[in-house]
């Protein structure tokens, strides 16, 4: 039966010799579980939860083939092999009909240990050691070795494999001359530089037989100057096609370039009019990937014919259900990604455990679970920002009776600051969904309320939370309160006009995003893709060698001197998220920001912000002194209930307001409201 809204994401892909029930596909994310003592038996609830939450396929993170090959987990034993079947155990019985493919990732030059290999010694400008250049019997051990890798996935119970080619990994540095500078039969013509990943894929299916599902991922734009041209990926794909390859994925860069393809500033769907270039190309499915969060986005990217398969990754890190509920007309509960990539890549690159911001489930399902409570409270939450928020859906969700009190007159906290920042628009949703789930959970939600310690003393509560975040912190110098200098708050909601020469005080994620929008003229790019490709160089209409332009990026500027200063002597921006923070550096760059660390401020006057720089004096001929200086918790309701002798507990920036910091409230405000 079609289903009414969605029926090209609900319909079954026929591969021949095994169905796959819908279009949606989980991809491949590493989760930090991998290398831990009982990982696979939290890989297998954390599986098997999206599994039954109705996703058509699912792609592992990255498992190595060898210990030169990555840093953590691999494949290449028996005793491996029965570790990976509780994964897939888990999941054909959480639903016989999902498939689980395990991908193979030999991460070359790239592979976090001493001893990477490469097709030749380049170092990549991303990796800690310059890689060994492999020789004959080197490059045969590593196809033999990924063979051996898919032969052990097979009987492990997966249902297919997707080798990565594609990244910067061992795969694609064969494919590009940058990377591979060989002059015997693996290097230099194309036809001899497509001869390891050809041989690896032709060698896996020899192996596995015809009824075991191929994917081979392959740089479909890999935006590398003098990276792969459009010929040389479509004359790949075709061979893969011809060697028995079931599925084509497509992957649009290398980590080292500098072109952002997954941040929350990328528009939605914006790369996969490429995969329907190559689909055109091509008679096997291809699948697409690159913030696709929700289910109308990835039906239109179906119906216009872009891919077979719809690759929707981080977004179920944020809902499990995803799927489920598109399919029951449940959009508006979809607890949406938001391709922050705070808990989940900044993770990841930092060799940490992966949750999700909105989700802290995520990757955590067999620690925390919010299960129906035995004895109902009566719970008064106070704030509705990101910790109030969780707090009050899990509390609600569990079966307390939860009233939550706000002074402002709509939810959301600091989102709602975060919403109005060019790039950021995709905080609407986490303030659509958390609506919904007042609605959803009957929380008693009174806003235009401030709440008081009598009003709460007098309320009849068995508990009060206190979720009252923070004030901007006014920092302790001569003229803060001179007319010049305003709080990010007020410029953020527009409430304070900004002059043309502006100096924002504090460099942190705060300063950032009051930069952002000060300096932004015109249309978000990140709601409109021909813009963003602009921005960043980007050719669809062409695709170049790389698929970018080589020329200078048009990036719209408002007309305003801006200079953003921090305290700290290390980089400005430094401390922003490791997957997301160059771009925002970058993009400030090229809107002519200057940034300066090591500052001393003394003073705001008439004549601007006076500073000691390096032991310089100097005075800072601006119009506008925007204070992003940090915060303090709003305490003092706390303070009185404890005068009161009243039980409450402290969360979010209530608790601890040093960087705004949503991660931590909202995995803070769930774990508390799942043991209250």
């Amino acid at each position: 039966m079609t289903h009414s809204k969605y029926p090209i994401l609900f319909s079954p892909l026929d591969l021949g010799f095994t169905t796959i029930k819908n279009r949606a596909l989980m991809g491949s994310m590493h989760t930090g579980l991998e290398e831990l003592e009982n990982g696979f038996e939290r890989m297998a609830a954390y599986f098997a939860e999206r599994a039954r939450g109705g996703v058509g396929l699912i792609i592992t993170g990255g498992i190595s083939p060898n210990l030169e090959g990555g840093a953590g987990a691999k494949l290449s034993n028996d005793d491996e092999v029965a570790e990976h079947r509780l994964v897939t155990e888990a999941v054909h019985g959480a639903d016989p009909e999902v498939k689980i493919c395990m991908q193979i990732l030999h991460m070359g030059p790239l592979a976090r240990n001493e001893n990477p290999v490469a097709p030749s010694a380049v170092r990549s400008r991303i990796a800690s050691h310059t890689p060994r250049e492999l020789d004959a019997a080197g490059i045969e051990k590593q196809i033999s070795d990924i063979v051996n890798c898919a032969v052990c996935a097979q009987k492990a119970g997966y249902d297919g494999v997707e080798v990565i080619g594609s990244a910067g990994y061992l795969l694609s540095t064969f494919l590009v001359e940058k990377t591979n500078l060989r002059t015997d039969e693996w290097g230099g013509s194309y036809e001899n530089r497509m001869r390891f990943p050809l041989e690896v894929m032709r060698r896996i299916r020899e192996a596995v037989g015809p009824n075991f599902i191929l994917i081979f991922r392959i740089a479909a734009m890999d935006m590398l100057q003098g990276g792969m041209s459009w010929e040389e990926i479509v004359l790949l794909a075709r061979r893969m096609e011809e060697i028995g390859v079931n599925i084509i994925s497509t992957h649009f860069t290398w980590h080292e370039s500098a072109v952002p393809t997954i941040a929350t500033m990328v528009p939605r769907a914006a790369f996969t009019q490429v995969t329907g270039r190559l689909k055109k190309e091509l008679t096997i499915p291809l699948i697409t990937s690159n913030r696709i969060n929700m289910p109308d986005v990835a039906e239109a990217v179906l119906a216009r014919g872009d891919a077979d398969i719809v690759s929707m990754a981080r977004p179920m890190l944020a809902d499990a259900d995803l799927v489920k509920k598109a399919f029951e007309g449940r959009e508006d509960e979809i607890n949406t990604c938001i391709a922050c990539n705070q808990a989940c890549l900044d993770h990841t690159f930092n060799g940490m455990e992966v949750s999700c911001l909105v989700n802290p489930r995520a990757c955590h399902e067999t620690k925390l679970n919010y299960e129906p409570t035995t004895a109902a409270k009566k719970i008064a939450v106070v704030g509705a920002g990101p910790a109030g928020l969780a707090y009050a859906e899990v509390a609600a969700r569990r079966g307390h009776q939860v009233t939550l009190f706000d002074a402002a007159s709509e939810i959301g906290g600091q989102f709602n600051l975060a919403k109005r920042i060019p790039g950021k628009e995709e905080f609407y949703e986490t303030i659509r969904y958390f609506n919904k789930m007042i609605e959803k959970r009957k929380i008693d939600l009174r806003l235009n309320k401030k709440a008081t310690a009598d009003m709460l003393a007098d309320g009849g509560f068995d508990k009060v939370v206190v979720a009252t975040g923070i004030s901007p912190r006014m920092p302790d110098i001569e003229g803060i309160d001179h007319p010049k200098a305003v709080s990010y708050i007020d410029v953020i909601k527009g409430l304070k006009p900004v002059g043309r020469k502006v100096a924002i005080m504090g460099a942190g994620g705060i300063g950032f995003d009051v930069a952002e929008k000060i300096t932004h003229a015109g249309k978000s790019s990140a709601l409109d893709v021909d813009i963003f490709a602009k921005e960043w160089g980007i050719d669809f209409e062409n695709h170049p060698r790389g698929g970018v332009t080589g020329v200078e990026p048009i990036v719209a500027r408002a007309d305003r001197e801006v200079t953003l200063l921090q305290r700290k002597t290390t980089p400005v921006g430094r401390g922003l998220g490791k997957t997301t923070g160059w771009t925002h550096r970058i993009t400030l760059a090229r809107r002519g920001v200057k940034m300066i660390n090591g500052v001393e401020y003394l003073k705001i006057d008439d004549q601007g912000l006076h500073l000691r720089i390096n032991d310089q004096y100097e005075i800072l001929d601006v119009d506008t002194v925007i204070i992003c200086a940090g915060q303090l918790p709003l305490r003092d309701l706390f303070d009185q209930l404890v005068e009161l002798g009243i039980e409450a507990d402290l969360v979010g920036g209530a608790y601890e307001a040093m960087e705004l910091d949503a991660k931590r409230a909202i995995n803070q405000a769930s774990y508390l409201a799942a043991a209250v």
